[in-house]
Parts: structure tokens; C-alpha cells; sequence
């Protein structure tokens, strides 16, 4: 596997300057950006001429991730020649969050084939059900297939998210890809670093992803309880407060998405199952960077040996308003665990899509660090 990445400002264009040596031999692309920069033309049409024969994946963003920096307002392009891999795109529309299920299922159907090893998948970030997403692409692909990725973001805006797939970025679709081949080597890992607080409270009523009541009281009137001032700056602050719903032994973490106020409802990035228990948790600086390298020390066991040669990295905007200035940290505890060999990049999401660690069931998490690792051998 041969990789190459190059990054692109306003202010400084092509680092380094296009083409690279990859050109027509790189078979996939990976593109991650901000929204205003993946609307624009120019770009694509550099990329396309650049690497002509690749299947083109790409989202929009809350922060880039370049090696061990974390970009804001640029574009990271990320091109890799397998040497023993195929690759397969696919795409569907999504017209409203109930068709999440069936979305999954048409991906799925799609990309199914002889070796296929692993999908990748970015997905619109604000109107789609992230649970329901996942269930149907795993429910439909056979079980030796994994499958991550995460949904695209909008920076804290939560106007509008896109993905592309060799196109021009555009909103209410997903993409993914197909990866092929005996000799490809993927792992993955999810963890987060939340402490929980409060009480543990029933799940009165729920339909899907939106939480009308907890005790049979309004969600939304028990959040702006226990959130005092950060109440008014809703929904953007709930990514300090997410919801744990203790559904197994280490719990899911669900992110706000937005709220309804005549309703009293919160709707959240997946699924909030009824009758189960759930209580709020708060950001801890140092427990989300150690989640950091507890995703990465996973994902790099289960390689059995073998070296990391990319690491995609998809971690929770949630933890880029937590963390900050520290923000990179969490890339340095990946690249430490992996050392200066795998190239790593990555983005900020509404929403990361992995097992906890091979052998679990895929999930869609919220502030959490993913990290899926691909290597050859």
C-alpha cells in the first residue's frame, strides 16, 4: 500500500503542490473538508485530474485531520494505491430519516461481492438516523464484513452536511466504499473517556432517535435543569452533556441533534431505545485523550502483527468543543500507539461508526474516538 496526502487553504493552496506522484495508480481518495470549501468546483476538478482512475469519498467537517494537526477551513486529500485491494463505490439519496433502514440495505446490496472485506461509509449528518443506518447495512452485508465510517458535520452550525462521492458534494446522501481482497487487513476500535452524572433514569418515552420524556418528565425540561446557563445556548452546548444509554456493559453515548420545544423532545444522532435506563455525562480532558489511546491500542492488536499502514480517524465534535487547544493531543496519543510509520487522517462528526473492537456489534457512537485501521500484507 502506497499513501499520499496533501492539504488545501485560502491562504496557501496545495500543500504540497499537485499532482502527486501517485496519479492514475491510486485506486481511492479520501477527502475531508469544510462544507464552504467541498461545495466549491475547483478543488474536485484538481482532484479528478490528478487521480483519474480513483474512486473519490469525501464530507464536510468540524475540523480536519492531518497527520497529528487538526485543520479547520481546509481540505485534506488523502490517496491510496492498494496492492492487493479493490475498490467499489456506492450511493444512495436520502429523503427523510425514516428511510435510514432501508438506506443502509440499498448500500449494502450494492457493494456486496465476492471478497469483500470491509465498507466504509460517510452519510449525511443532521437527517438521517445513525442507528437505523447501521442496521441496515449490517443486517443485509454477511458477517465476516465490517463496517465504519461516521457522519459528516457543519462545524457548530448544524445548517447543512454533505458528502461526494466522484460528484459535487451534496446534502441527504450517502456514500460509501467497498474494500475487496484476501490480503487487506482491517481493524477498528471505539472509546470515549465521558464521566456519567446524576441519577439513572428510565426511559419513559421514546420513539427512534427522539427522547420525549425520562421519569415520565420532559427530556428537554430535565436537561435544562441540570444544564443551568449552558440551557439557553441548546442545542450546540447539549455536546457537553450527552446522553449514556446503559444498553450493555460500556454503554452508548448519544449526542444531541436538535430540540422541539412544544413537544419537550430531544432528538438525538441514534436511537433511544424505550423502557431502558440513561443519565447525562460531562467532558473529562484527560479521560478523552486516554480514550484516544485506548481506541488506538485496540484497533492495533487486533492487526495480529501486522504493521499500520492508514489509520482513519473519526472522533466527536463533542470532544473538539471539550478539548479545545488540546485538541491534537488526541491524535498524538494515536500516533504514539501506532508510531511515525501509518499515515493517519480523519474527521470531526456528528456521529462515529465502528464495533467497540472486532468481534462486537457495530454501532453508531457519539463522542467517542474511532479509529479504523487498514493495512496489506
Amino acid at each position: 500500500m502506497k499513501i499520499e496526502q496533501v492539504c488545501w487553504s485560502e491562504e496557501t493552496g496545495w500543500q504540497p503542490a499537485l499532482p502527486g506522484s501517485l496519479g492514475i495508480k491510486a485506486q481511492l481518495v479520501l477527502v475531508f473538508g469544510s462544507r464552504f470549501i467541498l461545495e466549491k468546483d475547483e478543488w474536485r476538478h484538481d482532484i479528478q485530474a490528478t487521480y483519474c482512475e480513483a474512486e473519490i469519498i469525501g464530507c464536510s467537517t468540524a475540523g480536519e485531520i492531518f497527520d497529528i494537526q487538526v485543520l479547520e477551513e481546509s481540505l485534506v486529500v488523502t490517496a491510496i494505491e492498494f496492492e492487493h485491494t479493490q475498490v467499489k463505490g456506492a450511493k444512495v439519496k436520502i429523503s427523510d430519516v425514516s428511510n435510514s433502514v432501508s438506506a443502509g440495505k440499498q448500500l449494502a446490496a450494492m457493494l456486496s461481492g465476492e471478497k469483500l472485506r470491509h465498507v466504509l461509509v460517510l452519510s449525511e449528518g443532521l437527517h438521517i438516523n445513525g442507528s437505523e443506518l447501521v442496521r441496515g447495512l449490517t443486517e443485509s452485508l454477511p458477517s465476516e464484513v465490517s463496517v465504519t465510517g461516521g457522519l459528516s458535520s457543519d462545524g457548530d452550525r448544524f445548517e447543512k452536511s454533505v458528502v461526494l462521492l466522484n460528484e459535487a458534494a451534496a446534502e441527504r446522501e450517502i456514500v460509501a466504499v467497498g474494500l475487496y481482497g484476501d490480503r487487506l487487513k482491517v481493524s477498528y476500535a471505539s472509546a470515549g473517556g465521558f464521566d456519567s452524572f446524576g441519577p439513572e433514569r428510565l426511559i419513559t418515552r421514546a420513539q427512534g432517535n427522539v427522547l420525549y420524556e425520562l421519569d415520565h418528565k420532559s427530556a428537554l425540561e430535565l436537561y435544562k435543569q441540570y444544564l443551568g446557563e449552558y440551557a439557553n445556548k441548546l442545542p450546540a452546548s447539549g455536546m457537553f452533556f450527552p446522553l449514556e444509554v446503559l444498553m450493555n456493559e460500556q454503554g452508548l453515548v448519544r449526542t444531541i441533534l436538535s430540540m422541539d420545544e412544544e413537544a419537550g423532545s430531544i432528538t438525538f444522532a441514534g436511537d433511544i431505545p424505550q423502557g431502558l435506563y440513561g443519565r447525562l455525562m460531562k467532558g473529562n480532558y484527560t479521560g478523552m485523550v486516554k480514550g484516544a489511546e485506548e481506541a488506538a491500542q485496540i484497533s492495533s492488536q487486533f492487526l495480529s502483527g501486522v504493521r499500520a499502514q492508514l489509520a482513519i480517524l473519526v472522533s466527536c465534535v463533542g470532544r473538539k468543543f471539550i478539548l479545545t487547544q488540546r485538541v491534537e493531543e488526541e491524535a498524538e496519543a494515536v500516533r504514539d500507539v501506532l508510531g511515525e510509520k501509518a499515515v493517519l487522517t480523519g474527521f470531526y462528526s456528528y456521529g462515529e461508526i465502528s464495533p467497540f473492537h472486532p468481534g462486537t456489534k457495530c454501532e453508531l457512537h457519539n463522542q467517542t474516538m474511532t479509529i479504523t485501521i487498514l493495512a496489506e500484507d
